[in-house]
């Protein structure tokens, strides 16, 4: 069975729905306007926009964190260390959101902040989505609407599939191609060990890694870090990088399924995997007394201990 983002993707929105709705969170999950941040260091990657996308770029805050929606420019932003500190190490960080935003300050900028003050160069990927409704009235609407379900019988006595969304991936994987691109072509003025490059990603994020790594002519990582992201079984290509997985045994998208994990240890490539208790969806680099919210230390010990990041990186 190969890696399916579009599998993936549905169960992400449905994701989303619930959480957008449910109680008893600790913060408010109501979502209010924002006015778009300047983002004064994101660099265009020139990847061009996306196809019938009449809306424009829009954000809001949800749980007090910034998200965006309706992307059609890709961007890289640079999230360097203290040259005292830095190891050479880079990592590329793709924010979650189910393809139809993303969440970047939860899952982009908190984390690549985080991997600078370990001395790792971190750039945050905004890549392209697919196009939801303008406004956020429109959009709430839109992502709690009922789904159609599948016809009752596909004739022979088995229940019809639903229809496969007619939309793939190639514009994301075509901006994390570009990122990969820049951060190689300008590594002497960031600092970038080229050889020692990874990637990182929430949710659909983690998707996205994944669907690089199994898909990319162009990129060579060294390592990737999908965070809860789906798992389900891959064909591994010889060559692919040594994971680091997460997820919560909580998590919407856990169904007791570890064919991601197998495939990777069958084929014989380093993997560590960390089943937390609790710890949900969405938590980036942790919600308060959860289990999860020591994954982020787990990780850097992780590169440590496999020689991707050099010693002397502060603790």
């Amino acid at each position: 069975m190969s890696y399916s983002p579009i599998k993936f993707l549905k169960i992400a929105m449905w994701t989303f729905v619930f959480v957008f709705t449910a109680p008893g969170w600790a913060q408010d999950g109501t979502i209010y306007p924002m006015e778009t941040p300047k983002e004064p260091n994101a660099i265009p990657l020139g990847t061009g926009g996306v196809e019938d996308q009449p809306a424009r770029e829009t954000w809001f805050r949800q749980w007090g964190d910034p998200m965006a929606l309706n992307i059609t420019t890709a961007t890289l932003t640079p999230f360097l260390p203290d040259p005292d500190k830095a190891t050479g190490t880079t990592v590329i960080v793709a924010p979650g959101g189910g393809f139809r935003w993303l969440s970047m300050g939860n899952e982009g900028w908190e984390v690549a902040e985080a991997l600078a003050e370990k001395g790792i160069a971190a750039f945050v990927l905004k890549y392209r989505l697919h196009p939801t409704p303008e406004s956020l009235d429109d959009f709430t609407a839109w992502m709690n609407r009922p789904m159609t379900p599948p016809a009752e019988s596909s004739g022979d006595g088995e229940p019809a599939r639903p229809e496969r969304p007619r939309w793939n991936l190639d514009n994301q994987l075509e901006d994390a191609e570009a990122a990969y691109a820049m951060i190689v072509e300008r590594a002497e003025e960031w600092g970038v060990d080229t050889t020692n490059i990874g990637m990182i990603g929430f949710s659909a994020g983690a998707g996205l890694t994944m669907h690089s790594t199994l898909n990319s002519k162009t990129m060579d990582l060294a390592f990737i870090g999908p965070v809860y992201g789906g798992l389900n079984e891959v064909e591994v290509p010889s060559d692919a990088p040594p994971m680091f997985n997460v997820i919560a045994a909580d998590d919407f998208l856990f169904h007791g399924e570890f064919g991601l994990i197998e495939s990777w240890h069958k084929a014989g490539i380093p993997v560590e995997f960390h089943l937390y208790q609790n710890g949900g969806h969405g938590f980036g680099l942790g919600n308060p007394d959860r289990t999860s919210n020591r994954w982020f230390d787990a990780f850097i010990h992780w590169l440590e201990v496999n020689k991707f990041l050099k010693a002397g990186a502060e603790d």
